[in-house]
């Protein structure tokens, strides 16, 4: 994948918070058309740069670039979203990761700890009897507990759940942004 086409520059709301991130060719198009100021970070400084200035920037050793027909052009890392001051809010993705999150990596039927691999999703009501993927029918469970289950109702199998599941809260979406490049000048705004 070309680097205009990967998710490696960290949108800002003019408050200075994360809530997204984008192409450089999307961060391209709102840093021309004046919804976005570029942030030029050197080392401890941080300023905001317009779109005409940051044309002119030089490049720096380790700078990403394109190369275009004026020659190349340094990929902002980060940009402000002028006009846009909320934090949207989002529940976490469904996902095996985060119902295992969610119940606190224990065997929902048990209580036990476990460990990686130790543990896959359950379906509560099971698939075959009409259950869904949603986050009130799926609980982490210890791997021998979910096979001894089988496609069962906890009740039938002689189990018991621990709690009944619930969609997690909406959180921020600044809780949900991951940096999985690695750009330093991300983390002077994401939070650990």
């Amino acid at each position: 994948m070309s680097l205009l086409h990967q998710s490696v520059v960290l949108v800002l709301n003019r408050n200075w918070q994360p809530i997204n991130t984008r192409t450089p060719a999307e961060a391209f198009c709102q840093l021309a058309t004046g919804v976005a100021t570029a942030l030029d970070v050197s080392g401890d400084s941080i300023r905001p740069v317009t779109w005409a200035e940051w044309l002119t920037l030089p490049l720096r050793e380790g700078d990403r670039a394109v190369q275009t027909i004026r020659g190349p052009v340094r990929v902002p890392t980060v940009v402000v979203a002028v006009n846009y001051a909320r934090v949207p809010r989002r529940r976490p993705t469904l996902n095996a990761r985060n119902i295992r999150e969610r119940d606190g990596n224990r065997c929902q039927y048990t209580g036990r700890m476990l460990a990686p691999g130790e543990g896959n999703l359950d379906h509560v009501v099971p698939r075959s009897r009409g259950g869904r993927d949603s986050w009130d029918n799926l609980v982490w469970a210890a791997r021998e507990v979910n096979t001894r289950k089988g496609n069962r109702l906890p009740h039938e199998a002689g189990l018991t759940l621990l709690r009944a599941p619930i969609p997690p809260r909406e959180v921020p979406v600044t809780a949900l942004i991951r940096n999985p490049h690695g750009v330093a000048e991300w983390d002077l705004f994401l939070s650990q």
